[in-house]
């Protein structure tokens, strides 16, 4: 990675819970970017090494901070902040900054509709005939996510690469089942989680478990996917995802404080 030799990157995730809790995935991302020639640490918000302590391991002049997350909603919009304000810069004069989350990643569409057009494939049908479910978590209280998981589906469905593109929520309507019931099969659903933990692993399971049709595949949690990885090094490389404005006052008060 040209030029980034004096830049580091911290990977910033919620830390998975559960009983098939699995934070793995961001591991193998770490180093998947170490081998690019990055420093690269990561720091969990729920969870060790914590965000803080990632933090407190960077020597570089220069801090970016991926967070891992499907949208842009309390934890990456607060709490992550928060976090980084309290911890404050690792060393005298390191710059800080907030990239957006991977939910937000222009890179992430492409690779979304590559890993449903492969499970369409492996099932024997061709993309055109498909219907791909985006499944995210969703909240009734913040409409971050399921902002986040509509602007994916428009622009999947921009190409007509695919039969049709539809949403689904773990915590808000439509549920997977109602938007299976609704969609045209075959169908590939897609889990917008980070991990393997308490949602995308259990009750990614259980859903896709209950659905009971064998035209429906599932094409795996992106944030568990190997070309993740291409993703988060273009982002970095390209240099152009640098702190939001209204985040900026959060990382001159974290500077400020050496």
């Amino acid at each position: 990675m040209t030029g980034l030799d004096h830049c580091g990157a911290l990977l910033a995730a919620h830390g998975e819970r559960g009983g098939g809790a699995d934070n793995s995935s961001v591991e193998r991302l770490a180093a998947g970017l170490s081998r690019q020639g990055l420093e690269v640490h990561f720091g969990f918000i729920k969870g060790t090494p914590t965000i803080a302590e990632a933090m407190r391991a960077c020597t570089a002049p220069r801090l970016l901070v991926y967070p891992l997350f499907l949208a842009d909603g309390f934890f990456t919009r607060i709490r992550l902040p928060q976090l980084i304000a309290e911890a404050g810069p690792p060393h005298s004069g390191c710059v800080i900054e907030i990239l957006p989350p991977l939910g937000l990643d222009p890179g992430l569409a492409s690779l979304v509709a590559t890993k449903a057009s492969e499970a369409a494939r492996t099932g024997g049908c061709p993309e055109h005939q498909v219907t791909i479910v985006l499944l995210a978590h969703g909240s009734t209280n913040d409409a971050a996510s399921h902002r986040a998981a509509d602007a994916l589906a428009r622009e999947l469905r921009a190409p007509n690469r695919f039969r049709a593109v539809a949403c689904a929520f773990l915590e808000e309507p439509p549920a997977l089942k109602d938007a299976v019931a609704r969609a045209p099969g075959p169908i590939v659903v897609v889990g917008l989680f980070a991990g393997e933990g308490l949602h995308g692993h259990e009750d990614v399971a259980r859903l896709m478990a209950g659905l009971r049709r064998r035209d429906i595949a599932f094409a795996g949690n992106v944030g568990t996917w190997p070309e993740i990885v291409d993703v988060v090094a273009a982002a970095i490389g390209n240099q152009r995802l640098t702190a939001q404005i209204d985040r900026a006052p959060l990382v001159e008060a974290a500077n400020a404080k050496t």
